[in-house]
């Protein structure tokens, strides 16, 4: 699959795809014969895997290690899953984080309804 087609199967752009294999981030991706990368489907599960991590939010420098590891053969299997389990636990902190804040959110928007319902109560009776 050439860049342009995984660019638009996964709405990144092609240069986001580029820099994330110069980086590490996903795998050398095979090229042919003259140098245009041909995307394979374990290179798109790739892509995928990272698009999803990266979308909550889960550091570049994380999946960089992360790609490392898994490249490093299955000798790296219990490292990989470590390195998992603590993202999982940092992902669910932020995920009470942002349950408490929406919370506060809620109360907040309650509180101006409330008030500008009365408000308009009160014009209301004033203009009667």
């Amino acid at each position: 699959m050439l860049i342009a087609e995984v660019s638009r199967k996964f709405d990144l752009s092609q240069s986001t795809l580029r820099y994330y294999e110069r980086i590490g981030l996903i795998p050398r991706v095979n090229r042919s014969k003259s140098g245009i990368r041909d995307y394979s489907e374990e290179d798109c599960r790739w892509v995928d895997f990272i698009k999803c991590m990266r979308g909550v939010g889960l550091p570049v420098e994380t999946l960089i290690e992360y790609v490392g590891l898994f490249q490093q053969g299955n000798e790296t299997l219990e490292a990989r899953k470590e390195l998992l389990i603590e993202q999982r636990k940092q992902l669910l902190t932020r995920m009470e984080d942002m349950k408490n804040v929406l919370e506060r959110l809620e109360y907040k928007i309650s509180s101006y309804e409330q008030t500008i319902g009365a408000k308009e109560k009160t014009l209301i009776r004033q203009q009667d």
